[in-house]
């Protein structure tokens, strides 16, 4: 199955005129074209002179905002591999994704999120005869947790969850809490902007590093920066995008993607690392 992008040219837009509080009119003034063009712009309308223009009033890559308004950049499928696996489900009216890492050897797993029904995950780590330890999250929105009661009580898995947005039955844990899963190592890094406590888990140990980012990043584009578009746009570039070129994103939302791939795509982040 291939997961479609989680945001257009017009979501990317949209996010970064609330994140610096540009209205159209001004942006129509920075940018040299019409409040009307704009408004155009956000409802999918491609026109490459605007937003050319557009694009560096807003901070963004301009070449990245044209690839996916033409639709000639999807990140490389990142086909099944052994230790990771991806479940997306529907929450209401989006698609909602969470993940199971695990150690080859052990067969000890960690799970990173519910989604809207972990059914899925639960049918996949029996199969696959997975023992979830753990069940760590990403941050506490509705989507991400909204299985967790059942995930807890199904897998006996630990739960933890980031100090700064606590949900009931979980520890509360801070950037820098470090865990080990057979030969694995999950690190903690707090990548906040999109929600209060967001935060990403770093994985080596198996054939590639992986990131868990939640809604701090997505395969061309992130999360809104809801609660701080500035700390967004920061974590994102020194927290994650920092990560060797071959590290697999897995965001909350959307196709899993690299940090080589987003380094040079992502609209927020090409050209700045």
């Amino acid at each position: 199955m291939t997961i479609p992008l989680e945001d257009n040219v017009g979501d990317i837009i949209g996010k970064a005129q609330r994140g610096l509080r540009i209205s159209d009119t001004e942006l129509a003034e920075k940018a040299r074209v019409s409040s009307q063009k704009i408004r155009k712009l956000r409802e999918g309308d491609f026109d490459e002179l605007a937003l050319l223009r557009v694009a560096p009033a807003l901070g963004l890559a301009a070449r990245a905002l044209c690839e996916l308004a033409t639709g000639e950049w999807h990140p490389k499928k990142i086909n099944e591999r052994e230790g990771l696996g991806q479940f997306n489900t529907r929450y209401h009216d989006m698609a909602v994704n969470a993940y199971l890492i695990w150690d080859p050897g052990s067969r000890a797993a960690a799970a990173f999120d519910t989604g809207a029904d972990c059914s899925e995950m639960i049918r996949f780590a029996t199969k696959e005869k997975l023992s979830v330890k753990l069940i760590l999250l990403t941050h506490a929105h509705s989507d991400h947790v909204a299985d967790l009661p059942r995930l807890r009580k199904e897998t006996g898995g630990q739960v933890f969850s980031p100090a700064r947005e606590s949900v009931p039955g979980a520890e509360p844990i801070e950037e820098g809490r470090r865990f080990r899963l057979g030969n694995l190592d999950i690190d903690t890094r707090l990548t906040w902007g999109h929600s209060r406590g967001g935060m990403s888990y770093v994985i080596t140990g198996l054939a590639r590093p992986v990131a868990i980012v939640g809604d701090s990043l997505f395969a061309g584009s992130m999360g809104g920066g809801n609660v701080s578009y500035e700390d967004a746009l920061r974590n994102n570039l020194d927290k994650i995008l920092t990560l060797p070129d071959e590290t697999i994103i897995c965001p909350g939302h959307g196709p899993m993607t690299t940090v080589g791939e987003e380094k040079q795509h992502n609209a927020f982040f090409a050209g700045k690392i």
